[in-house]
């Protein structure tokens, strides 16, 4: 019984060491620059903030991710992005989905306050998140978001709430 008892208990340690190390990790990236490849992060405060008209977003076919920051709260993750027809959308799947929820917090939070920073390449555009929820260009925004990625993205699954798709519009 004795060498059960120890057992466990270097087991429960040992469990313990990984745990703890993510946990670290986590918390410590929250007020970091942006997040990394696993965790979210802090505000995007580097990078040249975009004036001017507005840019010419083809380039997006070209990155893979981009960093969005939400204002409230202010907290950055890293995400998909397309573009279609000089407008640039970006979207989360498995919304229908207890886990989804709970795990990607964003969508709910920028469709109560969509005032986001993006972070391309570098360089930071002030946007406002509007979410689209019915209508055909969601055709046309799922066939560019499925012959960029491995997504199962289409109208039916937007407009059945399964995925949510926010348009990148300029911020007034």
């Amino acid at each position: 019984m004795e060498l059960v008892k120890r057992t466990t208990t270097i087991l429960l340690c040992l469990l313990l060491i990984p745990i703890t190390a993510i946990v670290t990790a986590s918390v410590k990236q929250r007020f970091a620059d942006g997040p990394n490849r696993v965790f979210s992060g802090g505000p995007l405060r580097s990078g040249e903030l975009h004036r001017g008209s507005e840019p010419d977003w083809s380039f997006v076919e070209n990155v893979s991710t981009i960093e969005l920051q939400l204002l409230e709260p202010p907290q950055s993750r890293r995400i998909w992005t397309a573009e279609l027809h000089g407008k640039l959308y970006v979207w989360s799947s498995y919304m229908d989905t207890t886990v989804g929820r709970l795990w990607k917090r964003w969508p709910v939070q920028a469709e109560r306050d969509g005032r986001a920073i993006l972070r391309i390449d570098g360089k930071r555009y002030e946007r406002q998140l509007v979410r689209i929820k019915s209508g055909e260009i969601l055709d046309d925004i799922s066939n560019a978001i499925r012959s960029k990625y491995n997504s199962r993205t289409t109208r039916t699954t937007v407009e059945a709430g399964d995925d949510w798709v926010f348009e990148a519009a300029p911020r007034n």
